[in-house]
């Protein structure tokens, strides 16, 4: 499933393609995704300027002029891509057109049809049932060492699960919780709790370079991922740990990255150096 940096890298791409820009209609081709659409989806996009594009944790956000706010989140395999000039014919999985008035197609292509499209409005996002149980995003103003460690205060459960938790922190998924904790070197075994003061310094300037660092490099490409002008993302090429079993540590070169499931999950840490 796309993490943080994966969805921010689509949310840049589409900027200039939607941003300022009057959609002239929204086709769907299908009732649902892995929900249904709002019954006036369409009705309510269609003839509208989107004001902006955000991201709340894992979830697109087209802000519009009318005050809606369309939801979008891509699933396992959801990818958006920007099209113009002569626009294909729609393929097997091509669910949703976002038809600009000056040309441009968005088209969300969406294999598995894990994603999701809904709306809310500018008063109520805040109390949407998607939104409003999502903690602080690790790249804005509101996340930093104390509010991590108040947030882990009294957990009994590994960090990593809690890392895993959106109650806590958003966006975060197994790729970047597995890098994360090897930068800081905490091991993901440890009681959850146990990160304040130093180690959590270390673990949110952690995750705060892991995230800069792979939307840099347009994300990760392992399975799904697209940025929306078709390139891939190459942020997989710098990873310390994660599908690296078996191999040398990159820092101690002494011991070999190990694997362990915690809660369903594959966990990649080097045993020396993450304590």
């Amino acid at each position: 499933m796309p993490e943080l940096p994966e969805v921010e890298t689509v949310r840049r791409g589409l900027q200039p393609a939607l941003e300022g820009q009057t959609l002239k209609s929204v086709i769907l081709r299908r009732p649902n995704l892995r929900i249904p659409f709002p019954k006036d989806f369409a009705k309510r996009l269609s003839g509208v300027k989107v004001e902006r594009l955000g991201r709340r944790a894992k979830y697109l956000l087209m802000h519009m002029i009318s005050g809606d706010i369309a939801i979008i989140h891509l699933g396992m395999s959801g990818h958006m891509t920007v099209l113009e000039g002569d626009i294909p014919e729609p393929g097997k999985h091509d669910h949703v057109d976002f038809c600009t008035a000056n040309g441009v197609t968005v088209r969300f292509c969406d294999p598995r049809r894990f994603g999701l499209m809904t709306l809310t409005t500018e008063e109520e996002m805040e109390n949407h049932k998607l939104i409003k149980n999502i903690g602080p995003d690790p790249l804005g103003n509101g996340f930093n060492a104390d509010v991590l460690a108040a947030a882990l205060e009294g957990r009994g459960s590994p960090i990593k699960a809690a890392l895993l938790d959106q109650k806590n922190v958003s966006g975060l998924g197994n790729i970047y919780v597995s890098e994360s904790l090897f930068r800081s070197g905490i091991s993901p075994k440890r009681l959850a709790k146990t990160v304040q003061g130093a180690r959590a310094e270390k673990l949110t300037r952690a995750i705060r370079d892991v995230l800069n660092e792979a939307i840099a490099a347009g994300g990760s490409s392992l399975k799904d991922h697209v940025a929306p002008d078709g390139e891939l993302g190459y942020f997989q090429h710098n990873f310390n740990v994660y599908g690296k079993e078996g191999e040398p540590c990159p820092t101690c070169s002494t011991a070999k990255i190990k694997k362990i499931v915690q809660s369903g999950r594959s966990t990649f840490y080097c045993s020396n150096c993450q304590r």
